[in-house]
């Protein structure tokens, strides 16, 4: 196993008959070892796995804005031992009900909090799933529909990496949490009932990242090829820690450009005007752009491998046209099929 699990609980909120949101809480920790290692095994593994997470930390009163401190002051007392898990995970239920409670749209779902520990840090995963009907077949060869939870599209989830938020107190980024689709955040009120205010912007990071090893090579005496081989190296590299868990360190990440003889990178990045703080979560769709060009409009989606800018792919910007040598074999048949049909 990639993680040691300590203790994992399940409660559910649900509505009653006058539908009022309740809390049914499990009175002690989830029995089933292979079932619950299983569950968080995958679990971790398709949250550490996705791209786009935002990253924040437990705001107080008056600190960018109203946070609630309720939820981080029952988990200080969990830490210390002052409260058990199970205590600890039924304040948390009770106070995502309320905070469920202020909307009209909830259903609720079935709040998952688990305690685990891999590469030598500490995490409580926090998450509220829903079920998903689904068909198995018993032992006569019958099929029935059964219940599950839906565990691989999980859109309200945070982890809290436990040990950097009681080892580093400046950090503003302890908590990850997914943001939904179409780019927008996790639902505001996951995010209240924990207390939690968003502090790193990882995009913005990234992009500052990108700008300045953009600048970095212009302004070298690099050739072409080596060029692109830099910016291979940082998406590599950035690719390498985000696959790993890590955050970007813009000193490793100088030290690594220095060993393939592109020196000066990290006087250069934190001398300008770039704002990089010294590590941040990596984010790969905005450091894809150091190896692809793409974009889409106008009913047109066109990609195509930075390496080929001014040899296969010309751009010309008076002209506002891009002239591509040597079209792929798939598209070509299927212009010449159109070409020919006309």
């Amino acid at each position: 196993m990639s993680i040691q699990i300590d203790q994992a609980i399940i409660h559910e909120i649900a509505q009653n008959n006058d539908g009022q949101l309740t809390c049914r809480l499990r009175p002690q920790p989830l029995l089933n070892g292979s079932a619950v290692e299983a569950m968080l095994e995958e679990l971790h593994t398709t949250y550490t796995s996705k791209s786009g997470k935002g990253f924040g930390f437990f705001g107080i009163n008056g600190d960018d804005g109203e946070a609630n401190p309720a939820f981080s002051e029952a988990l200080s007392r969990y830490r210390n031992n002052e409260m058990g898990f199970v205590e600890f995970s039924a304040e948390a239920g009770k106070l995502l009900q309320e905070e469920l409670g202020k909307y009209d749209f909830s259903q609720g779902g079935f709040l998952l909090l688990a305690s685990y520990t891999a590469l030598a840090s500490d995490y409580l995963f926090v998450a509220l799933l829903n079920a998903k009907s689904s068909m198995t077949v018993l032992d006569d060869m019958e099929l029935t529909q059964v219940n599950s939870l839906d565990l691989s599209n999980m859109q309200l989830a945070a982890r809290i990496d436990l040990t950097e938020w009681q080892q580093d107190k400046a950090s503003r980024k302890y908590i990850s949490f997914i943001r939904g689709r179409a780019g927008r955040k996790v639902a505001d009120f996951f995010l209240d009932f924990m207390g939690c205010v968003e502090g790193v912007n990882p995009k913005a990071q990234n992009k500052s990242l990108m700008n300045a090893v953009e600048d970095f090579v212009s302004g070298s005496e690099l050739t072409k090829e080596e060029r692109q081989q830099c910016r291979d190296k940082v998406f590599e590299f950035c690719v390498e820690q985000f696959d790993s868990g890590n955050d970007i360190q813009l000193k490793d990440l100088a030290d690594e450009l220095a060993d393939s003889g592109m020196d000066s990178f990290y006087d250069f990045a934190t001398g300008g005007d770039y704002e990089l703080d010294e590590e941040f979560p990596a984010d790969k769709s905005t450091l894809r752009q150091l190896k692809k060009f793409s974009g889409t409009g106008g009913g047109v989606t066109i990609s195509f491998d930075g390496g080929h800018l001014g040899e296969r792919v010309i751009y010309d910007p008076v002209s506002d046209t891009l002239l591509i040598k040597g079209v792929p074999a798939n598209l070509k048949d299927q212009l010449d099929r159109r070409l020919k049909g006309e």
